[in-house]
Order: C-alpha cells, then sequence, then structure tokens
C-alpha cells in the first residue's frame, strides 16, 4: 500500500513484536520506511489518532476483544474516517456455510481461531465463520452507524464501517 500511495503514511499495529520488527525490517527493505511506522500493542491500546483509514486484514475474528478493537477503531479515526475489514467469506447461517470453503474455514475455526480468542482478555471467539450480520452487530456495539458489503470474493468480505 506504502508503495502504491507515496503521498500517504501508514501506522501498523500488532501485539506480537516479533512481527513488529520483521514489518519494520521488510518497509525498509521496500524502501518505504520513511512513510510507514509500526508500533506493538493490542488493538485496544494503540495511541495513534486521526486515522482516514483502518484496516482489519483478516484478524477480527481471532480477537478476544473484538468490541472492544472495533470501539478503539472508531475513537482513533478521522470523523469521516473509514475502517475496511476483510474477513473470511461466511453466511449467516450454518446451511450457507455448508459448502467446501465453509467446511474448511469451520475446520480452521474449530482449530485455531476460536481457541486463539477464547485464551484472551473478553473472549468473544466470533470464529472464522462470523457472517456479515454477526460482524455487522460488533460493528453496531463498538458504536458504528453505517456498516456494509463493500465487495467479496470466494473466500473473503470486504465490507466497510463508518461512524
Amino acid at each position: 500500500m506504502a508503495k502504491a500511495y507515496p503521498n500517504s503514511r501508514f501506522v501498523g499495529v500488532d501485539f506480537h513484536a516479533p512481527s513488529v520488527d520483521t514489518a519494520r525490517k521488510r518497509a525498509a527493505d521496500a524502501g518505504v520506511g520513511d512513510r510507514v511506522s509500526f508500533t506493538t500493542a493490542a488493538a485496544q491500546a494503540y495511541t495513534e489518532r486521526d486515522f482516514d483509514l483502518i484496516c482489519f486484514f483478516d484478524c477480527l475474528h481471532d480477537m478476544g476483544d473484538p468490541v472492544g478493537a472495533i470501539r478503539h477503531a472508531r475513537q482513533a479515526l478521522k470523523d469521516d474516517g473509514t475502517v475496511l475489514l476483510v474477513e473470511p467469506f461466511a453466511g449467516n447461517n450454518l446451511a450457507d456455510n455448508s459448502t467446501p470453503v465453509g467446511r474448511l474455514y469451520y475446520a480452521a475455526s474449530t482449530m485455531v481461531c476460536t481457541p486463539n480468542s477464547l485464551s484472551q482478555e473478553v473472549g468473544l471467539a466470533l470464529g472464522a465463520q462470523a457472517g456479515e450480520a454477526r460482524l455487522g452487530r460488533v460493528f453496531a456495539e463498538g458504536g458504528f452507524t453505517r456498516f456494509r458489503r463493500a465487495t467479496e470474493t470466494p473466500f473473503n468480505l470486504i465490507l466497510e464501517a463508518r461512524k
């Protein structure tokens, strides 16, 4: 993104310090270190503010407190800012998810996503098959009033939220 939008600044946030260290090195190697920074923090704890765009790439369902993360993102956005959420493609009920991809996502969620979420503070455990309706409720609980599906792929939902 930093290469595609050279007039923009980017901040990456992750609670895993070794991942942040790797990201810093890769940004420097890519020649974008002057407009990209990284911080080690939980999704409810970073201090940066006034973002135009906050992105969650395939991670919200792994968080123990996704509502807290969304509430924090809302506070960190500019008044006209946007959250972009990319999550595994999921329907709103079991029958909608009984596809080859849906079954794979359920298996991964059972083994990785749900236990990871349950091991964290709050432990909401959305799982990889939360579905658009459940994700919309998370954003509503986090204080957002506008939530929509921007697009989709066979593997991901791409959702947009605004204050």
